[in-house]
């Protein structure tokens, strides 16, 4: 590999289309405004032309971009006027991911995303279009694991342990994964758009047909929608997450999943601040919930900043204590029981939780009182919601870990380990100290983001105890 290469052609084609995406909404506002009107024409002939200019740029840059592995480096060359040479040691790289969107899969390529330590939120370096087997060399080089062969026999590979999703779990977590609603929200804003486009007089008779149609026909008119929308959540899981694999190495997690895109992800433990088990309202009564990990450093592809890995997309709650003990000992004592907060927070957590359903009640008794219902049954959920999140807050801790289990919306357990905690905090305002409680906040790395995970009004004693627990954790760390 220490020949100069060039990507695969095809690298072309992914270089316009990812020029195009960014353009997206600027040349369909361009195309919806000009349908129908004399300057159509002038408005495709641009996007010809732009195209064209798109694909003669995309084939210098192609045709300038190069690559090979030497000395222990990766060297990649680019650039059409101004040449960049980019070193990235192998020692240095925390993760290798292999993806394959379709056009990938077809052609038998892969994209290869390299992060390394101080990538940030931005990927060190992608080659977007090579062969499979180049990608896997490519892999095995940068991470130091070809295999190798002695002069009798092959050495054979350690069993590593692995676990794999069944379908029938996906289509569980399909069912329930609350994707109704954002498919909902993109087919009512396509029909906003595709509006414009439907004859007035078919538009009217539809219409017309509609509103004298008895209520039965509605109803099952919508409960037809509601169920198309159900099947379609499921197939997007099943599609994104099919053939989900999750592998333990010695020092790495490496993850594969998709039907149609195929992505290779993998994650060194050493990068891993915590680890989390999140139940979602529809999931909890049925013991479902996804497993997590917060990551240090480089962001995934596809996803913000302040996006969650996932261990696996759905288990049972009695299941994780043996899927970490199998696949991340290092988190075994994921907790089940927990120290809950007071009883006596019911009205802290009312009051945040009701604070503005009361407004909008107000609000609406001066200026729109026919509706006083509304804010009525938004407060009684409010006060549900109240008691819920009441009775989820809590903690557990041991000599290595601190556990703080809370909820927003969705059941969310946090376990930290003793040495992955950047910060923690103690807050009290005046009734705290006049209650005798108070709110702690540990902070750790995300992505370079951070996130804060906050428990709320727990005794001011047991706060003392994590503070203790986190100051001994310094102390070590200062012998």
């Amino acid at each position: 590999m220490s020949e100069p290469k060039r990507l695969h052609p095809a690298a072309v084609i992914f270089s316009v289309i990812r020029i195009l995406k960014n353009l997206i909404y600027v040349i369909s506002a361009g195309v919806i405004a000009a349908f129908g009107q004399d300057m159509f024409i002038y408005v495709a002939l641009g996007l010809f032309v732009l195209i064209v200019l798109l694909i003669g740029i995309s084939i210098v840059e192609w045709a300038r971009f190069r690559y090979y592995i030497y000395d222990d480096e990766l060297r990649i060359e680019q650039g059409v006027f101004i040449r960049k040479h980019r070193y990235i040691s192998k020692h240095r790289i925390q993760s290798i991911d292999l993806t394959q969107g379709v056009i990938h899969r077809m052609l038998k390529l892969t994209k290869v995303k390299i992060e390394t330590a101080g990538s940030g939120t931005e990927t060190e370096a992608s080659l977007s279009a090579v062969t499979f087997a180049e990608g896997q060399a490519i892999r095995d080089e940068l991470k130091s694991r070809a295999h190798v062969e002695s002069s009798d026999d092959e050495a054979e590979e350690p069993d590593y342990p692995q676990e794999q999703i069944t379908l029938g779990r996906l289509i569980i977590a399909g069912s329930t994964s609350g994707s109704v609603g954002v498919i909902l929200g993109l087919l009512a804003v396509g029909f906003s758009e595709l509006e414009r486009f439907i004859p007035e007089a078919a538009y009217d008779q539809a219409m017309t047909w509609m509103v004298s149609s008895a209520v039965e026909v509605l109803i099952f008119l919508a409960l037809v929608m509601f169920i198309l929308l159900w099947v379609l959540g499921i197939l997007g899981t099943i599609i994104k997450y099919g053939r989900f694999q999750i592998t333990r190495y010695d020092t790495e997690l490496f993850m594969t999943r998709g039907l149609l895109e195929k992505k290779q992800m993998t994650v060194p433990l050493k990068r891993i601040q915590a680890i989390g088990f999140k139940e979602t309202p529809i999931r909890q009564p049925f013991g479902f919930g996804t497993l997590y990990v917060e990551i240090a450093g480089g962001g995934l592809e596809g996803e913000n900043v302040n996006a969650r890995t996932f261990l696996f997309p759905i288990i049972k709650q009695d299941e994780v204590a043996t899927f970490l003990q199998k696949m991340l000992p290092e988190y075994q004592a994921f907790p089940t029981a927990f120290e809950r907060v007071p009883k006596r927070t019911i009205y802290y957590y009312g009051f945040r939780t009701v604070f503005f359903p009361v407004i909008a009640l107000i609000a609406i008794l001066i200026w729109l009182p026919f509706v006083w219902y509304v804010p009525v049954v938004l407060i009684v959920l409010a006060l549900g919601l109240a008691w819920l999140r009441r009775q989820t807050a809590g903690y557990a801790m041991d000599d290595q870990h601190l556990t703080l289990t809370y909820r927003e919306f969705s059941k969310d357990t946090v376990m930290m380990k003793h040495n992955r905690v950047q910060a923690f905090e103690k807050r009290q305002s005046i009734l705290h100290r006049k209650h005798g409680l108070a709110t702690v906040k540990a902070s750790l790395l995300n992505h370079f983001a951070g996130r804060h995970v906050i428990l709320r009004e727990v005794n001011e004693a047991d706060a003392d105890r994590m503070a203790d627990w986190y100051s001994l954790r310094q102390e070590h760390a200062h012998d």
